[in-house]
């Protein structure tokens, strides 16, 4: 079936915004996330094209990757009416976004916000989740590990953070491929600590 077109105009988009990014929250984040996001929709019968759609655009005014965040949100707004979204689904991509962050601690108030927010967790975990999180720790300068306990430590991040992920899922496909991951993330941990007890 051929792509929706709103959704190729989408995608060139969100590549121009995100191709030079370094953090792991790069292009190739963006297409995971908009590409789970509809697996996920179809499994869970919900509208695919609105889940795509708001998983490519979910970063689009996040305060991490955006000097003017609230710039960035009015553009994504406005563009999304120019290719043709009516405003009810406009809205529904909006009210999706607004519950992704992890950071937020928002839970989603509809079952398109569920599947988007699956989809994100989903590329924090498992084998690219521990590349990501290795490839933002050393954007930001962090340490891989740290034997004092600093908290800012990647190795940290997978206890703060990564390791909760598969727990908070929404959806049962969501819950299902974050166990698989988890459990990976699990594995690699366990290595991680027996390559460096030389002692």
């Amino acid at each position: 079936m051929e792509k929706d077109h709103r959704l190729k105009r989408m995608e060139t988009y969100v590549k121009k915004q995100f191709e030079q990014d370094t953090t792991g929250h790069g292009f190739d984040h963006m297409k995971r996330v908009a590409l789970w996001s509809r697996k996920l929709a179809d499994e869970e019968e919900v509208d695919p094209v609105l889940a795509e759609a708001a998983g490519w655009l979910h970063d689009i005014g996040d305060e991490k990757l955006f000097i003017n965040p609230d710039k960035a949100v009015e553009e994504r707004n406005r563009l999304l009416l120019e290719w043709n979204f009516t405003p009810f689904q406009k809205n529904e991509i909006e009210k999706a976004i607004e519950t992704v962050s992890f950071r937020k601690g928002k839970k989603p108030s509809s079952y398109l916000g569920a599947v988007v927010q699956d989809a994100d967790r989903l590329d924090a975990i498992g084998a690219i989740g521990i590349a990501r999180a290795f490839t933002y720790g050393g954007a930001k300068g962090q340490r891989i590990d740290n034997e004092e306990g600093d908290a800012s430590s990647s190795i940290q991040h997978f206890h703060d953070k990564l390791l909760k992920l598969s727990g908070m899922m929404n959806t049962e496909s969501g819950r299902q491929e974050a166990e698989r991951r988890h459990r990976f993330m699990e594995e690699y941990l366990l290595e991680f600590k027996r390559e460096k007890q030389l002692d």
